[in-house]
């Protein structure tokens, strides 16, 4: 790749959510803020909302390692589970023995038993869901029961869901109101501005170990705002392609035309609820051909 062309330490555009690359912009540090806030005062539920790319899961991940000790933590990443299937996620995290072998009404009972050890320890506990919007209307309705779990003074179960609008939407519905009466603190994540993308592209170069000049100029880094619309997964693509093609080139500063060049290789479809983009191999490809061909023969194409 183009690490020792850029004198880097890793990539430093991948879309895995790496909490090294936590830049601490506005709105993930008001999220982070208000799901510690929430969490202290022991309410039910909390939402955190955002559109596709915008750093929920980063933002999950960062939660989870900077909780305060004495919370006990279930975290399930992938919600798309049957409400017998969730309980016995949540009791499998919450470390219930035989969680997979007892029936559903005696789990609920060793959930409780064990929610209330927890309690009587010292200790509180949150339930913490990525990609809530993926959970079935039944299971969306046995999380509203996991919080009915309480003592005369606090919640013995604390919820966090980390969801794309789409859960709003149902949420919004006759059917679901109890839920959502619920729910105590939300935060919606914006998009970065274009400021914030500048930081966030010099801050994850930094991290990656980047410490010649400016890659990315004033003017480019505003194209690449304004194209992504601020979405940091769709800024992590065009950067990362862009880095490819210098590189397959045998260039060290940026242009324009890596610019145009990565916005074709990405196809992009803007619907009612998200912007999704998705990746295909064209230039990118060529560009990875091309500089493998200079490293290894000295051929420039």
């Amino acid at each position: 790749m183009y690490l020792y062309h850029f004198g880097l330490t890793e990539l430093p555009f991948t879309l895995t959510p790496n909490t090294v690359f936590y830049v601490g912009l506005e709105p993930h540090n008001e999220a982070l803020a208000v799901l510690l806030t929430a969490l202290k005062t022991g309410e039910g539920f909390i939402k955190v909302v955002g559109e596709v790319g915008t750093g929920k899961t980063l933002l999950c991940r960062k939660l989870l390692n900077e909780i305060p000790e004495h919370f006990v933590t279930a975290y399930i990443p992938n919600p798309y589970l049957k409400p017998d299937e969730l309980r016995r996620a949540v009791a499998v995290e919450l470390g219930v023995k035989q969680a997979q072998r007892i029936s559903v009404q005696l789990l609920t009972q060793r959930i409780q038993q064990r929610l209330l050890e927890l309690h009587s320890e010292g200790h509180s506990v949150v339930l913490i869901l990525d990609e809530a919007q993926a959970l079935p209307e039944e299971s969306l309705e046995a999380l509203r029961l996991f919080t009915n779990l309480e003592t005369e003074t606090r919640k013995l179960l604390q919820v966090v869901l980390f969801a794309q609008p789409e859960l709003d939407t149902r949420l919004a519905t006759t059917k679901f109101r109890q839920l959502k009466q619920r729910i105590t603190f939300s935060y919606r994540l914006r998009p970065m501005t274009t400021l914030e993308v500048q930081h966030y592209i010099q801050h994850r170069l930094q991290v990656a170990g980047y410490k010649g000049a400016a890659l990315f100029s004033r003017a480019l880094t505003k194209k690449v705002a304004k194209v992504s619309q601020g979405i940091p997964r769709l800024v992590n693509v065009l950067c990362h392609k862009m880095l490819m093609l210098s590189y397959g080139q045998g260039q060290y500063q940026l242009t324009n035309q890596h610019l145009s060049a990565a916005i074709k290789d990405t196809e992009s479809t803007e619907s009612s609820s998200s912007l999704k983009w998705y990746i295909s191999i064209g230039v990118v490809g060529i560009a990875i051909v091309i500089g493998y061909l200079i490293k290894n023969y000295g051929v420039i194409v």
